[in-house]
C-alpha cells in the first residue's frame, strides 16, 4: 500500500465530506497539506514556509522567490514523509503541485470534483490543465459529464478514471416515505449552480395547487438571504422552513420526516457544474425519492422514473408537477425511495468508492 500525501485547497478539509472520507479511510495517509493551491500549511495549521528574518535574507541572497521556496518546502515534506503518491483534491491543486512532484519524482493523482472541471475562469487561469494532463499519473472524475469534459480538453483516456462518490449505508437508516407528511427537503449550499430560488419557484407552483405541502431548506451561502426574501414575497413564510447550516445528525432527522429530496441544479452563467452531489446519494441511502434536474452526475446515479423524477434545468413547471405527483402518491414515493436505497447498496457505497480510489493511487505509485 503506497504512502499518500493529500493536498486540499481548503483550510478545513474536514468540512467537505468526500475529502474527509479520503483522509480517514484511504489508509497510510502520511500527511495532509491544506490552505491554498499550492498548500501553505499542514493539517495542524503550521505554515510550510518559514518567513523569519534569516529565511527571508537567504531567499534574497539566493534569488529564490516565495513561490519557489514554497514548492521547495512542499518537496521537502514529500521526501520527509517518504510519500509514494500525491493525491491532489481538485484539479487546481493538482496543477499547482506539479513543480514539487516533478522535483521529487513522486507521481501525482489529480481528483476533480466539479467547479474545477468547468468554471470558465478556472479553466483560463490553469490553461485548461494542459501541463497537468501531460504529467499526472492519473486523473479522477466523479461524473460521466466531467469525464467527457476532460477528454475534450485533452486528458489521455488511459489516465482518466471515473469513480463516483460513495456513502456509508449504515449511517443512513432507511425511512418509509409513505408514512411521512407532505414535506420535501433540500440540502446544500445556497449558490448559483444549486439554484435554490428555482426550487422555491417550483415549490410555489405546486403549493398553489396543494397548500398542504411543506418544504425545508437546509444550508447557507451567498444566495441565502435573497432566497428567503423570495419565499416570503411569494407568501410561503409558513410553508417553507429555512434552517441554515445544520450538523449531520440534524440533517438526518429532517430527511427522516420527508416525502422526497429536492434539488434544482443548473449550469451557472460562468459554466460552473455539479459533479455528483453527495446529498443526492445520502438521500437515496435514506430511501427518499429524488426530485431533481438532468444535470451533471445526478443522471448517473438516479434512475429516472425508478428512483427519482428528473426534469430539464430551469423547468419549474415540470418540477412542480413532480412534487405534486409524490405528494399525492405516498406509496409510489416509498417504492422509488426503496429502489434508491438498493442502488446505493449495490453501486455507491463509500467502501466501494474508497477501494477503487485506493487501487488508482497504488497503481499510480508504480509510475515513479
Amino acid at each position: 500500500m503506497a504512502r499518500i500525501l493529500i493536498a486540499s485547497p481548503n483550510r478545513n478539509a474536514y468540512s467537505e465530506t468526500f475529502i474527509r472520507a479520503h483522509i480517514e479511510h484511504l489508509g497510510d495517509v502520511a500527511a495532509v497539506l491544506t490552505d491554498g493551491a499550492p498548500p501553505t500549511r499542514d493539517a495542524q495549521g503550521r505554515p510550510l514556509l518559514t518567513n523569519g528574518l534569516l529565511h527571508r535574507a537567504w531567499r534574497k541572497v539566493t534569488g529564490t522567490s516565495p513561490e519557489q521556496a514554497l514548492q521547495q518546502a512542499i518537496a521537502d515534506r514529500i521526501r520527509q514523509e517518504r510519500v509514494q503518491v500525491v493525491l491532489a483534491e481538485y484539479g487546481t491543486s493538482g496543477d499547482a503541485l506539479l513543480p514539487a512532484c516533478r522535483a521529487t519524482g513522486v507521481p501525482l493523482v489529480a481528483h476533480f470534483h466539479g467547479i474545477d472541471a468547468f468554471h470558465e475562469d478556472l479553466l483560463a487561469k490553469h490553461r485548461r490543465y494542459a501541463a497537468l494532463f501531460a504529467d499526472a499519473a492519473a486523473v479522477v472524475v466523479v461524473s460521466r459529464e466531467m469525464e467527457a469534459q476532460l477528454l475534450h480538453m485533452g486528458c489521455p483516456r488511459a489516465r482518466l478514471h471515473y469513480n463516483c462518490y460513495g456513502v456509508d449505508p449504515a449511517r443512513f437508516a432507511p425511512v418509509d416515505a409513505a408514512r411521512s407528511d407532505k414535506r420535501f427537503v433540500s440540502v446544500g449550499r445556497f449558490v448559483d449552480k444549486k439554484a435554490p430560488h428555482l426550487t422555491v419557484l417550483a415549490f410555489h407552483r405546486a403549493w398553489q395547487q396543494d397548500p398542504a405541502i411543506r418544504s425545508t431548506f437546509i444550508g447557507d451561502g451567498p444566495l441565502f438571504e435573497s432566497t428567503v426574501r423570495l419565499a416570503r414575497a411569494l407568501g410561503l413564510a409558513d410553508a417553507i422552513t429555512f434552517t441554515g447550516a445544520l450538523p449531520h445528525e440534524q440533517v438526518a432527522e429532517h430527511m427522516a420526516g420527508a416525502r422526497a429530496f429536492v434539488q434544482h441544479s443548473v449550469v451557472s452563467f460562468r459554466n460552473d457544474h455539479e459533479g455528483t452531489p453527495l446529498s443526492v446519494l445520502e438521500a437515496m441511502a435514506r430511501a427518499l425519492p429524488v426530485v431533481a434536474t438532468r444535470h451533471g452526475g445526478i443522471t448517473d446515479v438516479v434512475e429516472e422514473g425508478a428512483s427519482g423524477l428528473l426534469c430539464d434545468e430551469g423547468d419549474v413547471d415540470a418540477m412542480a408537477a413532480d412534487l405534486l405527483r409524490l405528494a399525492a402518491d405516498p406509496a409510489h414515493a416509498a417504492s422509488m425511495g426503496a429502489r434508491g436505497r438498493r442502488l446505493v447498496e449495490e453501486r455507491y457505497t463509500q467502501k466501494h468508492s474508497i477501494a477503487r480510489l485506493r487501487t488508482i493511487l497504488d497503481e499510480a505509485a508504480q509510475h515513479r
